[in-house]
């Protein structure tokens, strides 16, 4: 029969944040897939756990990912755990879950601690809708790329980041985004927990004083969706209707629709772009 695959979230600090369900499974699986087995054998020690272990991490995700399908196609049920929180958020766990819907493999996630959403609910900011970008990419194109599609975002951003380098890209954040609002969290959930509320330029001063410890959450303000509005019509208001026309029917938008979309862009009727073009 075939195998399964098991999500489990484990704790990011405190280990009372472990689940039951987690418990039990890490228990009655036939093979625990963890990123760090050096990390997550102080885990199975303290709950007296003793299935095996095997490594399963960034640099073997692809190969080892085929193996461990191999595996559960076999029958065997694996257990997947990250070195804290819940697997294949930001994580090599997500290639392990794409193969296993490749070849049908059965799975389930067992939900848990996440510092994501963690962070997020301590911020102080707002949590209806938020976007989670984890650490920003290395590649320099593809970082500015990036930043420039955080510019206008209106959700709460979250980033993850490490201490070495946290006034750099709070630098680079603060001249892309402008001086936004920021909770920056580490410890979370443990004996000395903080959450600095702060802007960008008071964490950069800050912590050009004092060399940040501890890898970082950044909880972001998204821009105003007032504000936003207003730019756009401040920009549409430099086209003349004409242009402002030919922007939507360049595109293949009929007439009709490109009138409705430009006198929703200004804020004005349909009749008054009418009237105007007239």
């Amino acid at each position: 029969m075939t195998g399964r695959l098991y999500l489990c979230a484990t704790p990011i600090g405190n280990l009372e944040d472990i689940t039951l369900r987690v418990l039990r499974v890490l228990r009655e699986a036939d093979l625990i897939a963890a990123e760090d087995t050096r990390n997550t054998i102080k885990l199975l020690n303290h709950f007296e756990i003793k299935t095996p272990m095997t490594s399963y991490h960034e640099h073997n995700k692809v190969e080892k990912a085929r193996y461990l399908v191999e595996q559960m196609e076999a029958g065997v049920t694996v257990a997947l755990v990250t070195d804290a929180g819940t697997p294949a958020i930001s994580d090599p766990g997500e290639e392990l879950v794409r193969q296993c819907f490749e070849a049908g493999i059965p799975l389930t996630s067992l939900p848990g601690p996440s510092a994501c959403v963690t962070a997020l609910t301590v911020s102080g900011l707002p949590t209806r809708r938020f976007c989670f970008e984890a650490f920003l990419p290395v590649d320099k194109k593809e970082r500015r790329e990036i930043l420039k599609e955080l510019e206008n975002e209106t959700r709460t951003i979250i980033l993850y980041e490490a201490p070495h380098r946290l006034v750099r890209t709070m630098r680079e954040l603060y001249e892309a985004l402008g001086d936004r609002r920021v909770s920056l969290c580490k410890e979370l959930t443990k004996a000395f927990e903080q959450v600095f509320r702060t802007t960008f330029s008071e964490a950069i001063s800050r912590f050009e004083r004092e060399a940040p410890r501890g890898e970082q959450v950044l909880v972001i303000e998204g821009r105003s969706r007032k504000e936003l509005k207003a730019e756009e019509a401040r920009n549409w208001g430099s086209l003349s209707l004409e242009e402002h026309m030919d922007y939507y029917l360049e595109q293949g938008v009929e007439r009709k629709e490109a009138m409705r979309a430009v006198a929703k862009d200004r804020g004005i009727s349909k009749r008054e772009v009418y009237q105007g073009l007239l």
